[in-house]
């Protein structure tokens, strides 16, 4: 008897696909024996062939706009693959429109017009990301939730010389969303009147906050550029603490078992996103720059994080 064949519709961002760890651990708890193919985006791809929950990931799942080309040719193999079920983690315009590459005759867990599982809550869009999704596998016949096991995601940090206890601080985010930053000389500041040293993580274009950073607290460690996904998971199991602004690299510390600090402004809610794991807490001021080095030391002291 020929096994199921499952796909998976996780595309972006890091944030979402870290919090979609525990939907992924569900799907193949609950169909063991089935070939689960993941669809993804580059960025994602070598993280998720780690993981114990794939068979096969495809990272051509975000064809450009003006690529007809590849938009052609990810319809001939969602076509091709003749899946049974579809999860579809992403539920957006795009990831709903899929279902008619994939075709009538596979099962459709999602928002899709159609869908034999619909997520049928018009509340949806108000519920937290991990409530909204454990919600839409409850609803296509998904019971069990396990914890996932992360013990795959890990890296050897030597090379970083890394001190022996430390604070990870995430003083950047997207580009394009600059109201999701805490002022870079509120983060300087804070790195200051730690009890122990920082070490940044970021992106490489974020080198200048980590240098701010670094002129406050010169024992502080700038890993911005250099770390990959597997790096700061094991940075997560080796740090005190973390306290960053709402992007990605915070969600995957806390999937990993940080406790952190997470820093909320008008861009985002932490009703909708905040990461839960690790006993993480948060903060929100509108603006963002409203919200004191005061407020947060007292916030990591109240936590017991240092």
């Amino acid at each position: 008897m020929k096994a199921p064949s499952i796909l998976v519709i996780k595309l972006a961002a890091l944030g979402d696909f870290a919090l979609a760890f525990g939907p992924f651990a569900a799907i193949r708890a609950h169909h063991p024996a089935a070939r689960i193919t993941l669809l993804t985006t580059p960025p994602f791809a070598p993280l998720a062939r780690l993981s114990p929950w794939f068979d096969e990931v495809w990272e051509d799942g975000r064809p450009a706009a003006r690529d007809l080309g590849g938009l052609l040719r990810l319809a001939g193999r969602l076509r091709a693959a003749r899946f049974d079920r579809v999860y579809d983690l992403q539920t957006s315009g795009r990831s709903s429109r899929y279902r008619l590459f994939v075709g009538a005759r596979a099962e459709w867990s999602g928002i899709a017009r159609g869908a034999s599982h619909p997520h049928a809550n018009p509340a949806r869009d108000s519920m937290h990301t991990i409530d909204r999704q454990r919600e839409q596998l409850e609803m296509a016949g998904i019971t069990q939730f396990p914890a996932p096991d992360l013990g795959w995601l890990d890296a050897d940090l030597t090379r970083f010389g890394l001190p022996e206890r430390f604070a990870v601080l995430v003083p950047g985010a997207a580009p394009s969303r600059p109201a999701k930053r805490w002022p870079m000389e509120r983060f300087a500041a804070l790195a200051a009147v730690l009890p122990l040293p920082s070490v940044v993580i970021g992106a490489r274009g974020e080198a200048p906050l980590a240098a701010a950073i670094r002129a406050a607290q010169p024992d502080a460690v700038d890993l911005t550029g250099r770390t990959a996904l597997t790096d700061i998971a094991a940075i997560a199991r080796r740090a005190a603490f973390a306290v960053g602004n709402d992007t990605g690299p915070m969600h995957l510390l806390a999937a990993c078992g940080c406790p952190g600090l997470t820093l909320f402004g008008a861009d985002s809610d932490p009703a909708l996103c905040a990461p839960r794991a690790s006993g993480g807490i948060h903060l929100r001021r509108i603006p963002l720059s409203a919200l004191t080095i005061e407020e947060v030391r007292d916030a990591i002291a109240a936590a017991g994080f240092a």
